[in-house]
């Protein structure tokens, strides 16, 4: 039976997302996720596991990952040491062999999700060197011997900031889709999920503010998603009237507790820049 991922209640998927997972899902190709960050693509893998009752796997690239690290190591400095010390496990070699997501993905009983979440992160040559294993869902052990076979084809999600381009040839074997920035009416039914008794008004002006916010031109960081959930937790928290929202004009005026919000001091300083000329200007 194909498996199809329509949302869950705690995560707003619209209408091109869903068809983009199911897509993927038909076409037992990996989902190629990109976006800038805090627009929901970690999330996304972790929402449709729940939603197709499968286990999630999750391998989190960093600058340093190697691709063969998602398939396995072989601890060949253990063993070593372990001969030394006339270790009689040393005569089991896959003691020392160690698995990586790939393989527990391939293992799993059941159908599992896979997320290689910012493949971006690593080095040019990652995304190439695991194109083969992808395809056909099986790599060889050289130390042992052995071929490691998918039990069931996994729903690959792999996520990307866009920090740097990926090469053609991966990207021909993805399905591929790119998370625009909620709207308004979508972003107001994503906080709604976190604060359902939210007053319409308050939300109406916050929603205002963050976007007037994100409008501001030279900001180095825009606020994503998850800086406007915590800045309407902060604003609920000290009781904020939506008046005082709706007079904080971002060009004029530093919105209050933006610290939820502006997360580098070039950007602090610009809105204080801004706020400092708009009082020049009155005076």
């Amino acid at each position: 039976m194909l498996m199809r991922f329509e949302g869950t209640d705690s995560y707003i998927a619209t209408e091109d997302l869903r068809i983009a997972v199911n897509a993927a899902v038909a076409l037992e190709r990996p989902l190629l996720v990109k976006g800038e960050p805090g627009t929901g693509k970690t999330v996304l893998a972790q929402q449709v596991a729940q939603a197709l009752s499968a286990p999630l796997i999750e391998w989190h690239v960093k600058s340093t990952t190697k691709a063969q690290q998602g398939l396995y190591e072989y601890d060949a400095v253990s063993r070593l040491r372990d001969s030394q010390l006339g270790d009689e496990r040393v005569k089991d070699i896959n003691n020392y062999i160690r698995k990586g997501k790939l393989w527990e993905a391939f293992a799993a009983p059941n159908r599992p999700v896979l997320l290689i979440d910012e493949i971006d992160k690593a080095d040019i040559e990652f995304p190439n060197d695991l194109l083969l294993e992808l395809d056909r869902m099986e790599f060889h052990v050289y130390e042992t011997g052995e071929t490691v076979k998918a039990r069931q084809r996994p729903v690959v999600i792999i996520t990307s900031n866009n920090e740097k381009d990926l090469p053609d040839a991966f990207l021909r074997r993805c399905f591929f889709h790119f998370i625009k920035f909620p709207d308004a009416d979508t972003m107001a039914e994503i906080v709604e999920v976190h604060f359902p008794d939210l007053k319409p008004r308050l939300l109406r002006e916050a929603l205002s503010l963050f976007y007037d916010v994100r409008d501001v031109p030279g900001l180095k960081k825009k606020p994503s998603t998850s800086e406007l959930i915590d800045w309407i937790k902060l604003l609920l928290n000290e009781d904020v009237d939506p008046e005082t929202l709706r007079q904080s004009d971002p060009k004029k005026l530093i919105p209050p507790l933006h610290g939820a919000l502006l997360k580098n001091e070039q950007d602090v300083h610009l809105f204080e820049r801004l706020a400092f000329m708009a009082r020049r200007e009155r005076g």
